[in-house]
């Protein structure tokens, strides 16, 4: 089984580029600098996350019984990967982060049962997300 292309430098940890491909069948080799697939860059887990929502058709209550995972959980790792494959508003500053952030604790501790769904509806509204 061949191993996963890395796309971090192990020393500097920039990303890496493909420079030569090779064919399985013939010795034919090609060199240049060639892009990566943005989902292969995804770790894995980010990877099973898209393969379930995918085969579910984007249902979240399906993503949700196949993974086992609850609906902020699932809301939450489907915002990740948009956000690692360089879309969504997490990409316009640390303030937005922060916002992301604070919204993930509400609905942890929503999924809890730490706070109300009320109350968590009414801190999600709230700018500051303040309690």
């Amino acid at each position: 089984m061949p191993y996963l292309m890395p796309h971090r430098c192990p020393v500097c940890h920039h990303e890496l580029v493909v420079t030569k491909l090779a064919c399985t069948h013939c010795p034919t080799k090609v060199e240049g600098e060639f892009s990566s697939c943005k989902f292969c860059q995804l770790p894995a887990e980010q990877l099973e996350f898209v393969e379930a929502f995918i085969k579910c058709r984007g249902n979240i209550k399906e993503v949700e019984k196949v993974l086992g995972i609850s609906y902020p959980t699932v809301r939450g790792r489907l915002d990740s990967v948009i956000e690692a494959l360089g879309y969504g508003p997490g990409k316009t500053g640390p303030q937005n982060q922060e916002e992301s952030d604070r919204r993930l604790e509400i609905l942890a501790a929503l999924e809890r049962g730490d706070l109300s769904a009320h109350e968590a509806a009414r801190r999600l509204r709230n700018k500051n997300f303040h309690d």
